[in-house]
């Protein structure tokens, strides 16, 4: 059987988000952010108390996780939002409201990038993180990844302009994107 990384041996959130240009006082959101939250909480701290992250996934399991460990941590500046980031205008946060909103490991569609690119407010930023096209041991089968330049056109076609690429770890590519 072959060795499982977890995720956060695959990412390291921290430095992915200073890389984004995370800081003090931002509203953010991790869109399917997953029942662990490796985005949410390291987000949570680097935007401190004046600033907010919202945690959106379809599922309410996930949710309530993040809920719990948000109770645990005193983590009082993340909300979990319950959406299918895949409906336009479904995620119940205010158009054009976000500085930064984030989709990790998504094998991001057209449909997903449209509404989460409607959050963006002017001037802020989209993270892309996400599989790398090779083939690995674990993680989605190679066939269902998205290709980089495939979101690159996506992004671009809703007027959004690429400011960064780089290598997020041995398996993964990152994207930043300004509105």
């Amino acid at each position: 059987m072959p060795y499982i990384p977890s995720a956060s041996e695959l990412l390291n959130p921290k430095e992915i988000l200073e890389r984004a240009g995370i800081r003090q006082g931002m509203r953010a959101a991790d869109m399917g952010c997953g029942s662990q939250g490796h985005f949410v909480f390291p987000a949570a701290q680097m935007v401190g108390k004046s600033g907010k992250v919202w945690a959106v996934d379809i599922l309410k399991s996930a949710l309530n996780s993040i809920e719990s460990r948000a109770r645990f941590e005193n983590a009082t500046n993340v909300e979990p939002v319950w959406s299918d980031i895949e409906v336009y205008r479904g995620t119940k946060i205010h158009e054009a409201s976000l500085d930064l909103v984030m989709l990790v490991n998504n094998l991001p569609k057209a449909a997903m990038i449209k509404e989460t690119v409607r959050l963006v407010k002017p001037g802020g930023k989209l993270l892309v993180v996400d599989w790398k096209l090779t083939e690995a041991p674990f993680g989605p089968p190679s066939k269902d990844r998205r290709d980089p330049a495939a979101i690159k056109t996506d992004v671009a076609a809703l007027g959004l302009r690429l400011v960064d690429e780089f290598e997020a770890g041995q398996y993964h590519y990152g994207l930043v994107f300004v509105k």
